[in-house]
């Protein structure tokens, strides 16, 4: 037993020095607003546990039929592909407190109109409306880490408020099917409570990050869309889009033809947010030392690999590692994503292009189910293969698109 570990004496200072190292290499530097943003980001999933449990709210507690509640479900897609293009312009033009405060309240309003939803209209109606708000604060947010964190520290950044995303839903899956089993509205009061909690803090404790006046110029839409290195880098997330869906869409489905449970479901979706809480704070912090291009081409090829593991996938075991595989690829691309936005984006445009790319992730989601479950009908075999193939295609564009993007950042 060494002198600093024996009974009845204090670890050695060198001990709590290499914590102090540890936290402040992958945490350390970044200015108070970003915290206050993360711990608001934190908070707000804990609480959001409504859309993970909707379609058994809708078939369960209000007596939609399956048919009905897979067409009101599509509706909450279509008012998200709505939702960050406006998120983006309200960031833009009214600033980024405004913008997230506003939807945060505005979301979590519709969380208790569509927790008091009767007839089937009203809840299309509030579901749309949800689907609108859900991530209407999303743009603002990312603008305004981009505004308030240096660019040397931007996917640093960007991975800490992935890890407590992932923190946080990973508990509100947890404590929703419990609460869920005991009634649903505790759900919706707690999720609009956290989502009032997130819009308030923001509002008192961070300060307008937009530029002035003096340093905005004209710019709309418009401007964004003439920009070919970011309609090219939209795309390509449409493509990965499409892949990460699918374990939402239809890995539930393929398991269930494996004769699989649910809960073995939830159990392999139980390890993405293992992976990602394990994971990020060992490498997050060392992704701003490489080019950001080939960070994303190595996450869409791991992701393929984690597809091509789904194929040959038949028990539990297995499809938690093609999960744990993918999982790795997450993590460089949702930390590298939106620096390279930053990267391409006017100060005063970073609302409107993160809009965009917010646009693309929701594209890519509607896409998804379509596409994934007509390949699942051929076969898993196909589906898995296909969607490996999309991250591989991805991740050659990526590299092609990565001379324009460097030159961008140049600039």
């Amino acid at each position: 037993m060494s002198r600093i570990d024996a009974p009845g004496r204090k670890a050695g200072p060198h001990r709590h020095g290499r914590l102090r190292a540890y936290v402040r290499v992958r945490a350390g530097g970044l200015p108070g607003a970003f915290w206050v943003l993360w711990g608001g980001s934190l908070v707000n999933r804990l609480g959001s546990m409504v859309n993970p449990f909707l379609s058994l709210y809708l078939t369960g507690v209000r007596g939609v039929s399956i048919g009905d509640t897979g067409l009101v479900l599509a509706v909450v897609g279509i008012g998200s592909v709505i939702s960050q293009p406006l998120g983006g312009f309200l960031a833009d033009r009214f600033g980024r407190r405004t913008a997230l405060t506003c939807g945060m309240l505005a979301n979590g309003a519709t969380l208790l109109t569509l927790g008091h939803a009767r007839s089937l209209t009203a809840l299309v109606l509030a579901c749309f409306v949800l689907g609108i708000t859900i991530d209407l604060f999303r743009p603002a947010a990312q603008a305004l880490v981009a505004d308030a964190v240096p660019a040397a520290d931007r996917t640093r950044a960007y991975g800490l408020l992935l890890w407590a995303v992932n923190l946080g839903f990973s508990v509100a899956m947890v404590l929703g099917g419990y609460l869920a089993s005991h009634g649903y509205q505790l759900l919706f009061w707690l999720d609009a409570g956290a989502c009032t909690f997130f819009g308030v803090l923001v509002w008192l404790a961070i300060p307008e990050t937009r530029p002035a006046a003096r340093e905005r110029t004209a710019g709309s839409y418009r401007t964004v869309l003439r920009d070919r290195a970011m309609l090219a880098f939209a795309g390509i997330i449409v493509l990965y889009a499409i892949v990460f869906q699918q374990a939402f869409a239809t890995l539930p489905l393929a398991m269930k033809d494996t004769t699989l449970s649910s809960s073995a479901y939830g159990i392999v979706m139980g390890v993405n947010g293992i992976v990602v809480i394990a994971m990020q704070p060992l490498i997050g912090h060392r992704l701003a030392d490489f080019d950001k291009s080939r960070v994303l081409a190595t996450g869409f090829t791991i992701a393929a690999c984690g597809n091509a593991v789904a194929a040959a996938a038949s028990a539990t075991v297995v499809y938690g590692l093609a999960v744990a595989v993918s999982t790795l690829g997450e993590i460089l691309v949702f930390a590298v994503t939106a620096a390279v936005v930053a990267d391409l984006a006017p100060a005063h445009l970073r609302g409107r292009y993160n809009g965009l790319i917010g646009m693309a992730w929701g594209t890519g989601f509607l896409i998804a189910p379509i596409a994934g479950t007509r390949l699942l009908v051929i076969g898993s075999t196909a589906l898995w293969l296909s969607c490996a193939a999309l991250s591989l295609v991805a991740a050659l564009c990526q590299l092609s698109l990565a001379p324009a993007l460097r030159r961008r950042a140049a600039e």
